[in-house]
């Protein structure tokens, strides 16, 4: 076939005494003409949407440079009322490039350059003009360059430099560019009202996953917005159920989403690793249950009636997060060990285990603790919902919801949620098989990441550079690093949200399974913070797994929402130096919240807080289980690591609602100074905190430094600390 642009003259058709050296002859001479057509040229792409973006000013909060390389034609940059300036985008490799197109607002350049650079100090011209003629403008650009700016020097009007989009296409050096979008893959199970066999494919991909708690298999059903009825989805481990419409009610199932624990003989302890978001529910019964443990999350739901977090017969439960979700009726807690509630509505709430913790809840219990354990914020002080999947007008897009101050009950019951719509297009769409240097090949190239279900191993660091990245999971779709990589790194920039993923210890000791910013990481995030929302850390269970520590997270202002962080106690490869992990959580930047903390079973500390200004509210921890002896586990001059240490550098800090489990079945005998450790100073407070031996395997002899009485016998008794100090 020849090149495109090509065309050959036919061959002559040879007549009955043609021979064979003729015919040769001829089809020589085609194939020599191809192999002379120049190749075809990859077609520019757009490089610059979405990548990092900077300018000499801005006119106002309302303009920021990130506005022009948006893709969104209603935002802009504009800069202060002066010459010259200038508004640069970071392509994040070198690229081949071919144009630029501009389009002004009113206050346009009529005099200006594009220059490029590799290293964002040394700039060349590719283009000028002094006469500018505003509006829209396709300029033809040639080079190879990294970053690309427009410098004006003289402005049209009084007013200063305004531009609604700045494009840049070429070609990058790494090769053709990925698509966005595409096909989710066989599972994830797309359904509308009136797809037949509904009931018949979740019964299917239950028997699969109800008992496969170390199992490959990954499952996300999404519902279309509509009306289902007679529906009962069980949910097993590794899958999730949600609704695709912008709020819950977009989409209803007359019938339940049930979790419930008859694989495992009534107890839910074990109900790890599975999710529920932005359905409506008009369960058969009037209740719904909802039994889990932890990694766990129920998110944008709306059930019209009652909420049963208990298996059924009431047996042992240990859960479990519920935000942005309203219950009409009442939730029973019943034996659920810990619960944290954050900016929902609920009609009532019954019994408290342990650590019950609500913050920005309607219709919350009263402060209580320490009887009963209730810990009641009438606000969340910042909070930012999980980005999730939408379908609309035909297609998919992400809503990333806006962040709220300050907040109190649900983003959707009194209007249409705030937040910003992304078509899929916009995504690389991660398939199990993509290697690591495909995926950050797309991060380069300025998409965000959706995971399919399936299991990643990846060999190499995945490098999140850009500021408002996105990188969400469907099916708790997991990341295995191999050769003792670290899992993932995020940058020191704005706005990245990390959301509903499983990062699984390989067998190489890794560093760390995942680092959010550099060290010393010093930016201000405070107006657009990085979100860590249901992003589960394993080391062991389901084969030998090493990490140093599991999570570090570097960059000030950092949301840490609902994670679960475990090195296993049960599983395979399962021993004190089989699965060795020392830290679970590590906080060095500044202004951390962490809301909604699960974090167990780590060799050394559980958490580790550096920072100043962190505020962590509930928090849910056992100790390890498997210190073959008190020597294990002796912190210098300290009976046992705490579970949550404060450093002694820290002036100021503050905790609601936390609580540290010991259940030392190796040796019994084991003793806890301390669940917690904190420097005694005026800032550094903690309010409502308990530890427990869980059956008498092992003690403490505080709760908080020298503070709280020792736990004793085998009553699992709880001591208190109302407020520390």
């Amino acid at each position: 076939m020849s090149a495109p642009g090509t065309r050959l003259a036919p061959p002559p058709r040879p007549g009955p005494r043609a021979t064979a050296a003729a015919l040769v002859t001829v089809l020589l001479a085609g194939l020599l003409a191809l192999a002379a057509a120049p190749p075809a040229a990859a077609a520019p792409v757009l490089l610059s949407q979405g990548r990092p973006a900077t300018a000499s000013s801005q006119e106002n909060g309302g303009t920021p440079a990130g506005a022009a390389v948006d893709g969104d034609p209603g935002t802009r940059w504009s800069s202060a009322f002066a010459d010259p300036q200038w508004i640069q985008v970071d392509l994040g490799a070198p690229a081949a490039l071919s144009r630029v197109d501009l389009s002004w607002e009113t206050a346009y350049g009529k005099a200006y350059r594009i220059e490029l650079s590799g290293n964002g100090t040394d700039w060349t011209t590719a283009y000028s003009t002094a006469n500018g003629p505003g509006g829209n403008e396709s300029l033809p650009v040639t080079g190879t360059a990294r970053y690309v700016r427009v410098y004006g020097t003289t402005r049209a009007t009084g007013w200063g430099y305004s531009l609604w989009e700045f494009q840049v296409y070429g070609t990058a050096d790494g090769g053709p560019a990925l698509p966005g979008g595409g096909d989710l893959g066989p599972n994830v199970h797309v359904f509308d009202p009136s797809t037949p066999g509904i009931q018949a494919k979740l019964d299917e991909v239950f028997a699969q996953q109800e008992s496969a708690q170390f199992g490959s298999g990954r499952h996300a059903f999404l519902f279309k917005p509509g009306t289902y009825n007679g529906l009962n989805a069980q949910i097993g481990f590794y899958t999730q159920i949600a609704g695709l419409g912008l709020r819950p009610d977009d989409t209803t199932i007359n019938g339940d989403v049930t979790v419930d624990a008859g694989w495992f003989n009534g107890n839910a302890t074990q109900n790890f690793w599975r999710g529920a978001e932005g359905l409506a529910l008009n369960p058969v019964n009037g209740t719904d249950r909802w039994a889990v443990a932890q990694a766990s999350s129920f998110r944008r739901m709306h059930v019209k009636g009652g909420l049963n977090l208990a298996p059924n017969g009431y047996g042992w439960a240990s859960g479990g997060y519920i935000a942005d979700s309203k219950i009409d009726g009442q939730i029973g807690n019943y034996s659920q060990q810990q619960w944290y509630t954050r900016d929902s509505s609920i009609g009532g709430w019954s019994n408290s285990v342990w650590n019950q913790v609500f913050s920005g809840t309607e219709g919350a219990p009263a402060q209580a603790f320490p009887e009963p354990k209730y810990t009641t914020l009438d606000t969340t002080p910042i909070s930012r919902e999980k980005p999730y999947l939408i379908w609309e007008d035909n297609q998919y897009k992400v809503f990333a919801p806006a962040k709220r101050t300050d907040a109190r009950g649900t983003t959707w019951a009194n209007g249409t949620p705030q937040g910003e719509r992304i078509p899929l297009g916009r995504f690389y769409v991660v398939r199990p098989g993509t290697t690591a240097a495909t995926i950050n090949q797309a991060l380069d190239q300025g998409l965000h990441l959706l995971f399919t279900p399936g299991v990643y191993h990846v060999d190499r660091t995945i490098t999140v550079n850009r500021a408002g990245t996105i990188v969400l999971g469907l099916g708790l779709a997991t990341i295995v690093p191999d050769n003792g990589v670290t899992a993932m790194r995020v940058a020191d920039v704005d706005g990245v949200r990390l959301a509903g993923f499983l990062v699984d210890a390989g067998t190489a000791n890794s560093p760390t399974l995942l680092e959010v910013g550099p060290q010393n990481a010093s930016a201000d995030h405070s107006a657009d913070p990085t979100t860590v929302q249901d992003v589960y850390f394993r080391v062991g269970g389901a084969g030998a797994g090493k990490a140093t520590t599991a999570m570090v997270v570097n960059n000030d202002d950092t949301i840490v929402d609902h994670t679960w962080v475990w090195r296993a106690d049960h599983g395979e490869g399962v021993g004190w130096e089989t699965n060795r992990a020392d830290y679970g959580v590590r906080v060095y930047g500044d202004d951390v919240l962490a809301t909604g903390l699960f974090v167990e079973h780590f060799n050394k500390y559980d958490v580790e807080w550096f920072g100043e200004r962190g505020r962590t509210i509930f928090f849910q921890n056992e100790k390890a289980y498997d210190a073959p002896n008190q020597a294990a586990v002796q912190d210098g001059p300290y009976k046992g690591y705490a579970a949550y240490r404060v450093d002694d550098s820290v002036t100021t800090h503050e905790g609601w609602g936390l609580g540290s489990y010991c259940y030392y079945n190796v040796d019994p005998t084991i003793r806890q100074d301390h669940g917690f450790r904190a420097p005694v100073k005026p800032g550094v407070r903690f309010h409502d905190l308990l530890v427990v031996s869980l059956g008498g395997k092992g003690q403490y002899e505080h709760v908080i430094n020298g503070i709280g009485a020792p736990t004793s016998g085998t009553d699992t008794v709880p001591s208190t600390v109302v407020s520390y100090p």
